[in-house]
């Protein structure tokens, strides 16, 4: 090993590879075998794939952008390690020892980690214990992850996607879990006292099983309709659309504009392909459906919710989307540029653009590469840990934007405004790891 600085040491792909099979001839009981003990080694970008490693010791180290799909840490210590935004697809943690431990962004879709330590913990530059952080989930996939029987307590789940989890018997008091996606997660016998799951979405849950006065539930959407369904409206969406595209074509004298403001569309699931050109749908909830290909230029969307969407190739130029909500949303090629409008009569002539405003939205971890945000009011918004590969940025309004952890490669970035107070954090260029066949 070789010194990278006065923090941690660094190891090489096969020193790592070597240090694997010594630990696997350990754990057969053969002649030179070596358990593997790692502590405060930087090991972010290596890949122990499917390998073997249970009870390991990785304790401090530094595992961000790893490759470990299929990798079995059952009864592992990964005390105080870093791995976020890594590949952790199916993995096993089954008992391992994760405490203090920092996840934030990563993949860990069909992993077990069942019964694992997820308590506080922490570990300082020197190795000497300090008092103990939370483990950070923030943001990760976590689809059908079985946490049956963790302990974690105050761990911070904030924006994980949990949906199919199993979380029976779990110790989750004081953990935060505001904004995350438990749809249809199992929780009976958990223990949640203290926790926080402000604007959770909570469908599918059986309720009976978390209620407590100690939790905070302020915004969280369950099964229950938030705001009015339009299917309480008393007319189909055709039937609403009908009158909207009469109101379009007759400048507003037929018809009527369609108006779901602050209303619950997920039962609709899909609005694939549809035209809605102007509509009002402030504080609309779109949340997890199915917006490929959308229309919705000129429209109201401000503070509409849109957490979980398909919005790839959406044609939204022009739209007010004031302190709109994306976060994990896939936005891949979504059009946010100005809509160019021209005039009608002899006398007006002249084009006119009208601009995007998307002036405090948040998209975190979610999938923008190829997206277009070309002359949008982008002030105030938080890009963190979010995909902007390829992204077309040029003339945006950038004051105050928060870029902490978001991939920038190749994204077009030409006469920004504002760029000397946005918060660029520490930039990555970590390619989306994508689930594949071993």
């Amino acid at each position: 090993m070789t010194e990278q600085n006065n923090e941690y040491s660094t190891i090489s792909q096969s020193q790592l590879d070597a240090l694997v099979q010594l630990h696997n001839r350990f754990l057969e009981g053969r002649l030179g075998g070596r358990r593997a003990i790692l502590k405060r080694v930087d090991l972010s970008g290596l890949s122990i794939r499917r390998a073997c490693l249970r009870t390991a010791e990785f304790s401090g180290c530094l595992m961000r952008n790893m490759d470990l799909m299929g990798t079995d840490f059952q009864e592992a210590t990964l005390y105080a390690c870093d791995l976020s935004n890594s590949n952790l697809l199916d993995t096993n943690f089954v008992r391992a020892d994760l405490r203090g431990s920092r996840i934030e962004n990563a993949n860990l879709e069909g992993a077990d980690m069942a019964n694992a330590d997820m308590r506080e913990g922490n570990l300082s530059t020197d190795g000497s214990y300090l008092p103990p952080r939370p483990v950070n989930f923030r943001g990760a996939k976590m689809v059908g992850v079985r946490l049956s029987g963790v302990l974690a307590g105050k761990a911070d789940f904030t924006d994980a996607l949990l949906t199919g989890a199993d979380i029976k018997d779990a110790d989750m008091r004081g953990a935060i879990l505001d904004g995350a996606d438990l749809t249809d997660v199992e929780v009976a016998g958990i223990q949640l006292g203290g926790a926080s799951l402000k604007y959770a979405i909570l469908s599918g849950v059986q309720m009976s099983d978390i209620r407590d006065s100690s939790i905070d539930l302020e915004g969280a959407l369950t099964d229950e309709t938030a705001g009015m369904s339009i299917m309480q409206s008393g007319k189909t969406l055709d039937d609403m659309l009908e009158e909207h595209t009469s109101w379009l074509n007759s400048a507003g004298r037929q018809g009527k504009q369609l108006d779901v403001g602050n209303m619950d569309l997920r039962a609709l699931r899909s609005l694939n392909d549809r035209k809605l050109t102007a509509i009002k749908a402030p504080r609309t909830r779109f949340i997890g459906m199915e917006l490929r290909n959308i229309e919705i230029q000129s429209s109201i969307l401000d503070r509409a919710d849109f957490r979980n969407t398909n919005l790839e190739n959406a044609d939204m130029r022009g739209s007010s989307l004031k302190f709109a909500i994306f976060n994990h949303a896939n936005m891949c090629g979504a059009n946010f540029s100005p809509l160019v409008l021209t005039g009608k009569t002899d006398d007006d002539n002249a084009k006119r653009f009208a601009p995007c405003n998307m002036e405090g939205a948040k998209f975190r971890y979610a999938d923008l590469r190829g997206a277009i945000f070309k002359g949008v009011n982008l002030k105030g918004a938080d890009f963190t840990n979010a995909d902007l590969e390829g992204a077309d940025l040029r003339n945006a309004d950038i004051t105050n934007c928060i870029f902490e952890g978001a991939i920038l490669d190749d994204a077009k970035m030409d006469d920004v405004v504002g760029e000397e107070t946005a918060d660029h954090g520490p930039a990555f260029s970590l390619r989306a790891l994508k689930k594949e066949e071993a």
